[in-house]
């Protein structure tokens, strides 16, 4: 395999995510063994690669354009010759995960997905390219956004590749009041988002599809975006009050540093925590 030139790796729940990406022009060979682990989903951020992929009797020719996509079953093995860059986002999903996401989309008895080779899905695409953030910098990466975003990815799949039309459910689903209440408390009392939405749902005694889909329409809001609104709506308060340093407000409002609650803060305020508070 090409000497990677990016090698980065998520964990959700139910999903590896990995990012893997070489500049290297050189053709390569790659091949791998039959495994039981599951199915792999490639999302391409970048154009120009090109594979050769040997089948049993055959080779075709796949020419990746960005935002194009590849589903391999690993239960087979795979051959492939791999030419010019390339820049792939990845999600593993296990046999078992695939089970429980199918039936948490209500899709039960799905247990494979289509096979797939260079077609394009823009929809995949830009929830991939959502996760990039993270990858570059784990570090600050929500475990909660990070669930939630495999949740997402993981039912569009199922729904989109798991051969089974989707079946559109039209009624409303709202959280009790005890359980919006439990909820919010929850993330509140895990203020840096390093919980999983599973946690939170099972806390509820809900699926964590239901739980996600409840919460968004009880609050308007998904559960990190209502998280990340709590954790700013506290900074302020903090920036406002008080005369503690930057640093400082950051850590008490769950994030990795000054620089990441810097960045946060500035994207969703508009301006530097620094230039509000002086304003303020």
């Amino acid at each position: 395999m090409k000497q990677l030139s990016i090698n980065q790796t998520l964990i959700s729940s139910d999903i590896a995510i990995f990012r893997k990406g070489t500049s290297d022009m050189q053709l390569d060979q790659v091949e791998t063994s039959a495994s039981d682990r599951g199915f792999v989903v490639g999302v391409s951020s970048l154009g120009g690669h090109t594979r050769r992929i040997f089948h049993e009797h055959h080779a075709t020719i796949h020419d990746f354009a960005e935002n194009s996509i590849y589903i391999r079953d690993l239960s087979q093995s795979y051959k492939a010759d791999f030419s010019n860059p390339f820049d792939f986002v990845l999600f593993e999903i296990s046999p078992a995960s695939l089970t429980r996401i199918a039936d948490e989309a209500e899709l039960s008895g799905v247990t494979s997905l289509s096979a797939e080779a260079a077609s394009k899905d823009i929809v995949l695409a830009n929830l991939a390219r959502a996760l990039i953030p993270a990858l570059e910098k784990p570090e600050e990466a929500s475990a909660l956004f990070v669930d939630q975003m495999a949740t997402a990815i993981g039912t569009y799949v199922v729904q989109r590749y798991g051969g089974r039309p989707a079946v559109t459910v039209s009624r409303t689903r709202l959280l009790s009041r005890s359980h919006e209440d439990l909820a919010k408390s929850i993330l509140l009392e895990n203020l840096e988002g390093d919980i999983s939405i599973l946690e939170v749902a099972q806390a509820c005694d809900l699926s964590r599809g239901y739980f996600i889909r409840a919460f968004r329409e009880t609050t308007g809001m998904t559960p990190y975006q209502w998280l990340l609104s709590e954790r700013i709506n506290r900074a302020r308060e903090l920036l406002r009050a008080s005369n503690a340093p930057l640093a400082e407000v950051a850590i008490a409002c769950g994030f990795a540093d000054q620089s990441h609650f810097t960045r946060v803060f500035s994207n969703i305020v508009g301006v530097t925590p620094g230039n509000w508070r002086r304003k303020f």
